[in-house]
């Protein structure tokens, strides 16, 4: 009797070991490499968005001789954005791994786990496409040197550019419905938002709530940015509807 419960305890013991080993393994290494001058001897700083909505330091490094280091335990996966002081400088995903960091002038990269590679290789891609966008306008300057007419020079590159907008909305569209359920839907979700001059319902918008998963609605922030552009949007339906009853009652 006394050998079974011996061999019962240790039983629980190592189950109980293997469970405080599970809870604790999961970590995360940033390695980043800097080839900016100006960022060596400063404080890099990794901040996230709570649900109140104020920026929280999850942890910090020192940037020397162009390198810095950071880790820590990666008990949930979090967006987070890498700051010097105020500046936030690139988003990335705190998660369990080793994650390789490059900031260079003209390019921010990350990569080494599965949501920050998923992550920049979005960015990298919508890039390309806004980079090719600009390329169209760049464009009628050479049309016009081979002597094309200005009219029709509007007309093409109007088709040209409109058609690669679209390609790059639906694209953005579809990285965040596909990511609905993990950081970065909710994350681009709020890239996106942030270039409108304020809370409002678009045609996008609309057709990534409708396709989005439940966990994506319930977010805190996008919850918070949905609810500000409906009430905005009935704002300028109310606008709207008051200036048609002044311009109806003027003679």
């Amino acid at each position: 009797m006394n050998m079974n419960k011996r061999r019962v305890n240790c039983i629980f013991s190592l189950m109980l070991l293997l469970v405080l080993f599970a809870s604790c393994s999961k970590r995360y290494k940033i390695e980043g490499n800097s080839s900016v001058t100006s960022l060596d001897g400063k404080m890099l700083y990794l901040k996230t968005l709570t649900e109140s909505g104020d920026w929280v330091t999850v942890d910090s490094a020192e940037v020397v001789h162009g390198l810095f280091k950071m880790k820590g335990q990666a008990d949930s996966v979090r967006a987070v954005v890498l700051y010097m002081g105020d500046e936030g400088l690139m988003p990335l995903v705190l998660e369990d791994g080793h994650i390789h960091v490059d900031i260079a002038n003209m390019q921010l990269e990350a990569g080494g786990t599965p949501l920050n590679d998923r992550l920049y290789d979005f960015i990298n891609k919508r890039n390309s496409m806004e980079l090719a966008v600009e390329e169209v306008e760049r464009k009628e300057a050479r049309m016009v040197l081979d002597g094309v007419a200005l009219d029709d020079i509007h007309e093409q590159l109007q088709r040209e550019a409109d058609s690669l907008t679209r390609v790059m909305d639906a694209y953005v569209k579809g990285f965040i419905v596909d990511n609905s359920e993990n950081v970065l839907g909710p994350c681009v979700f709020m890239l996106m938002c942030s270039t409108l001059p304020y809370p409002v319902m678009t045609p996008a918008i609309e057709d990534i709530m409708k396709k989005a998963s439940l966990s994506f609605k319930e977010h805190v922030l996008v919850k918070d940015f949905i609810s500000r552009a409906k009430e905005n949007m009935k704002l300028i339906e109310e606008q709207k509807r008051l200036h048609q009853n002044m311009a109806s009652t003027q003679p």
